[in-house]
């Protein structure tokens, strides 16, 4: 990022620390595939917990939307206009997990832990080149910074304010 921030924001706060250690171009090339693979793979994950009998009168309704809604909380607490994009975000993760649930909650299952697996390692090669660990040791709710991170430099890419 670039000069330090002055606003005092939690979202900028916690924005400024996590692009602390994600300052090298490759580190940063793999957040910008990995960090979104992982998100993806969380929820498809979550999808693949079976859910009680009444769920299915719902569309949608699954462990994986309820955390969804849960994810939504805790950046609506950060900023209003991150969760909106969060929101799209949101939803096209939650159509291409139903879509894959469709060949199968054990299709799902294996497709989400492998695309796991191989972006958590593509997270590690990318702090590795960077030589910092990633943030989430020092403090678990940096998990749900790194997408809000990717985000905010969309927003500034199309001007709107996050």
């Amino acid at each position: 990022m670039s000069a330090p921030i002055a606003s005092g924001r939690k979202i900028d706060l916690l924005l400024e620390e996590y692009g602390s250690s994600h300052k090298d171009k490759m580190n940063k090339a793999i957040h910008w595939i990995c960090v979104p693979i992982i998100f993806f793979s969380i929820f498809g994950l979550v999808r693949s917990i079976p859910t009680p009998a009444f769920f299915d009168t719902v569309p949608y309704l699954s462990w994986a939307s309820i955390l969804l809604v849960f994810a939504l909380g805790y950046y609506i607490t950060l900023s209003f206009s991150l969760t909106l994009g969060f929101i799209v975000f949101g939803t096209v993760v939650v159509l291409g997990n139903e879509f894959l649930f469709a060949s199968g909650r054990l299709y799902l299952f294996i497709v989400s832990i492998l695309f796991f697996v191989l972006a958590w390692t593509g997270q590690f090669i990318g702090h590795g080149v960077e030589g910092k660990k990633p943030s989430f040791l020092k403090d678990l709710q940096f998990l749900m910074i790194g997408p809000a991170w990717l985000m905010h430099f969309i927003y500034k890419k199309i001007g709107l304010r996050y």
